[in-house]
């Protein structure tokens, strides 16, 4: 496999660095996308020799202008995208609806959704230009996709927006074989997740620690996704800790 040309978005850091290095060690170029650069830098070092083909690109997603910015110099330099993994996202700290203020509220869907959209427009421009055209783009939705935990409105409700946004984009892509996806992830050990070793709030109330997956696994499975000829999709794919309180009454 040569000359395939990924944009991983909030690569800085624990899921997107993970499926970056993930790529980059099968051979991909893969153009890193987030706010800091330091990070996205140290992503690009921990790649070892791959790190020549790593690229590090600065931009908030929420900022359509920085996106489109983002993308034109991808364009630039490649001339063509195979694939985007919409991966950036934040949320708030646990609370109710009434503690969420308008701010917070707009800066959860500006970055979960919006960014998506914003990425995903790009992607769709770029890939029905290009010769061969299509490529795939997969989108991250997480477990709350599916459920909510406690105190998550914001985020919940923009993964839950994230399953309308890959259903719509699989559909429009078609005609010009985009195939567009969605892992959801539950408790991938990152940064992210280091508090539920202590314990955290269920939906009973209680306090009780979760069961995490290493990421490696988490790598293979969205690779697995990654390897797929543009002639098979998988719409949706679900990783989680085999622990988790996901399934069933908790």
């Amino acid at each position: 496999m040569t000359d395939k040309i990924a944009l991983v978005t909030g690569a800085g850091s624990g899921i997107g660095r993970a499926c970056a290095l993930g790529l980059l060690a099968e051979g991909w170029t893969v153009a890193l996308v987030g706010r800091r650069a330091d990070a996205l830098q140290e992503t690009a070092s921990a790649a070892g020799a791959a790190a020549a083909r790593a690229v590090v690109m600065s931009c908030d997603v929420a900022r359509e202008a920085e996106v489109a910015a983002a993308f034109e110099s991808l364009r630039a330099r490649f001339g063509r995208l195979d694939l985007l993994f919409n991966n950036a996202g934040t949320g708030l700290a646990s609370t109710t609806p009434d503690a969420v203020s308008g701010e917070e509220w707009r800066r959860t869907v500006d970055v979960n959704l919006n960014g998506a959209f914003y990425c995903l427009s790009q992607a769709f421009k770029l890939m029905k230009e290009q010769r061969p055209m299509g490529g795939r783009i997969i989108n991250n939705g997480s477990i709350s996709a599916h459920a909510p935990r406690p105190g998550s409105i914001a985020y919940t409700a923009t993964k839950h927006a994230i399953t309308g946004l890959t259903k719509t984009a699989a559909l429009d892509g078609r005609p010009w074989d985009i195939a567009v996806g969605q892992i959801d992830i539950g408790n991938a050990a990152s940064e992210m997740t280091a508090r539920m070793v202590n314990g955290v709030l269920q939906a009973d109330g209680s306090m009780k620690p979760e069961s995490r997956m290493d990421l490696p696994s988490l790598v293979d499975t969205f690779m697995a996704m990654v390897r797929l000829p543009l002639s098979a999709n998988v719409l949706f794919m679900t990783v989680m800790a085999t622990k988790m309180p996901f399934v069933g009454r908790g």
